[in-house]
């Protein structure tokens, strides 16, 4: 007897080419959501939906939020998006410093999950330093989950 598959995910993967994209933004408090939206449309236009999208569109979400309020209000936000059968890799870039953290806030605390959510959702995450000053903060998803 033959191996059972779900020919679903299968052929959505197999429509996922290969997408590199980037968007620029003011760090304004419009920036996530529209950042949220433009990675969606990327990632179902590579081929991806379901769960992995939603996942994506989350933490792309925080991330710049994160970017929005801790970098410098004159700087840019930029969000780049590759993907590929294998990944989904989102990487957001700011001019401010520090290193982020995931923080574990108490259920009361107004703010705080952001990377939480990134290090419970992603498969990895991490953080760059940009030559000439900023950073960068990526993570990457399974087009398939």
């Amino acid at each position: 007897m033959g191996e059972v598959r779900d020919l679903r995910s299968a052929a959505r993967l197999r429509r996922a080419v290969l997408v590199e994209d980037a968007l620029v933004l003011r760090p304004e408090r419009s920036a996530p959501r529209t950042a949220r939206h433009w990675v969606m449309q990327v990632v179902a236009g590579a081929g991806v939906g379901g769960s992995a999208n939603q996942v994506v569109e989350l933490l792309a979400g925080e991330v710049v939020a994160n970017a929005v309020v801790h970098g410098p209000e004159s700087g840019q936000v930029r969000v780049d998006v590759a993907v590929d059968p294998h990944r989904i890799r989102v990487a957001v870039s700011d001019d401010g410093g520090g290193v982020p953290v995931a923080g574990h806030p108490a259920p009361s605390a107004s703010s705080g999950r952001g990377l939480a959510l990134v290090e419970a959702l992603a498969e990895t995450w991490g953080t760059v330093p940009r030559q000439g000053g900023g950073k960068t903060v990526w993570f990457e998803v399974d087009p398939g989950a």
